[in-house]
């Protein structure tokens, strides 16, 4: 149904490039926000990457410069990877205009970016620091700039670039169109709007779409000792092109060296990789020659790769934000995709403060059972197991009808396990069972100590308890 972007008056070169590019009718986002724009309307969006926001602000831009010498448009992201995919887009759309688009960002060599700006840019995609490089070398000159867009804005504020962003902003003709992008929009992006903006429109999805509706959320009640356990749980069963995110550069290190030396497929992105080995897995993983990309949120920002049908939150974001970032790598077009996100008994906090943002409850699921030999095996975690006091509680066989009382039971264990009576908590006694509680330090001593041992004659069985909520 192209005839829906020629009602938005998407003209005919670029009609031919959509064709080509086998769209068939506009998204939400293009629908809100390319009337206003081409009105030439200032513009703050609330839009996810693969919610098509790229052509939402790409169109009405390549519709309205002729080629230059100097960048008539500058859109600015906050990773050089969300700056490849822009500028890639944007060069599809312009596939029948005669423009020059171009991306600027760190990690890449000068050269080429130089002798690129020297036979004229019509638009430039860049990220805030690269492009205050060539500011200050001279080799930028902003002065025709008619149309600004700030890419994923909440994430570039996140990640520290707004006095970048300030900079950039007094070297660009106030009499411009500006446009704000975000997948949320708190008090800091009103803010900017309000400062660097022409009573902006504010175009905005539906709560339905701030998580998309494609993706099944669900979570795994697991400790860190079991993480891994769980992830390769979900590998071997599910067999998913996925995106693993954990927190830190040393953790996404971590996981790969697991998993490879397992056998999976895997490779790890993160700030700290030089910019040639990032575009190689990028490449191995869009091609399926890597099927689990573990990143962190900084490197993974802005990627938009076809059937990743898994999101994996190893480590829970401690912002509700960073999640629905995150979740949103998955279902895209039309597609299914699950997010799962592994929570300790400690992060249960976490938890709520993402459900009470989104509106909705995740699922607690079991983590999935395969069969066969297991490449990792699940190990008790005691951490996992204690309550605030670091106690852990076991139910063992016998009981009242052992004619069991406290203070034996107490001794016993103590005798048995070798451990010190100050160690060992409350003792429930019911007719057949016990349940008894020891410090988390001694927990696998008592335990093991209690299996191989008996009672009055009759054999002991001891299992650990989960943690009381």
């Amino acid at each position: 149904m192209t005839s829906d972007f020629e009602e938005l008056q998407v003209t005919e070169p670029v009609l031919k490039a959509i064709r080509k590019m086998g769209w068939t009718e506009p998204t939400p986002v293009q629908i809100g926000t390319i009337p206003l724009l081409l009105e030439g309307r200032d513009v703050i969006a609330q839009a996810q990457t693969g919610t098509g926001k790229t052509a939402a602000f790409g169109i009405p831009i390549i519709q309205s410069i002729t080629r230059g010498r100097l960048p008539a448009a500058l859109v600015l992201c906050p990773t050089r990877e969300l700056a490849v995919q822009v500028s890639e887009e944007i060069r599809r759309l312009s596939a029948y205009l005669d423009l020059e688009v171009l991306s600027i960002y760190g990690g890449a060599g000068m050269e080429p970016q130089l002798e690129a700006l020297s036979r004229g840019v019509d638009v430039v995609v860049g990220t805030p620091g690269r492009i205050i490089d060539h500011i200050h070398r001279g080799t930028l000159d902003l002065k025709n700039v008619r149309f600004l867009v700030l890419d994923e804005a909440d994430r570039m504020l996140d990640m520290g670039f707004i006095e970048d962003i300030t900079f950039i902003l007094s070297k660009v003709p106030k009499d411009r169109q500006t446009m704000l992008f975000s997948a949320t929009i708190p008090g800091e992006i009103r803010k900017l709007g309000e400062e660097h903006m022409k009573l902006p429109e504010v175009v905005s999805v539906s709560e339905d779409e701030l998580v998309l509706p494609n993706t099944k959320q669900m979570y795994f009640s697991v400790g860190r000792k079991n993480k891994i356990w769980a992830l390769c749980r979900v590998l071997d069963k599910e067999k998913p092109k996925a995106i693993v995110f954990a927190q830190t550069k040393h953790m996404v290190d971590i996981i790969e060296q697991r998993l490879t030396s397992y056998g999976y497929p895997a490779a790890a992105i993160h700030g700290d990789l030089t910019q040639a080995r990032r575009e190689k897995v990028l490449t191995d993983f869009r091609t399926g020659k890597i099927k689990v990309l573990i990143a962190t949120d900084v490197a993974a920002r802005g990627l938009d790769i076809e059937g990743v049908n898994y999101v994996i939150n190893y480590d829970i974001p401690d912002s509700p934000d960073t999640y629905v970032h995150r979740i949103g790598r998955t279902g895209r077009a039309g597609k299914e995709g699950k997010a799962i996100t592994f929570v300790s008994s400690d992060e249960m906090h976490l938890l709520e403060a993402i459900e009470k943002f989104t509106e909705g409850r995740l699922k607690q699921v079991e983590v999935p059972h395969i069969k066969g030999q297991e490449t990792v095996r699940e190990v008790l975690d005691f951490d996992e197991l204690a309550d605030i006091f670091g106690m852990v509680r076991y139910e063992i066989n016998i009981g009242a009808n052992e004619g069991v009382n406290k203070v034996e039971l107490a001794d016993f264990v103590a005798r048995t396990a070798r451990v010190n009576e100050i160690v060992i908590g409350h003792i429930d006694i019911a007719p057949a069972k016990t349940i008894i509680e020891v410090h988390k330090d001694v927990g696998l001593k008592v335990l093991k100590a209690l299996r191989q041992s008996t009672y009055r004659g009759k054999r002991i069985s001891a299992t650990p308890l989960s943690r009381k909520r």
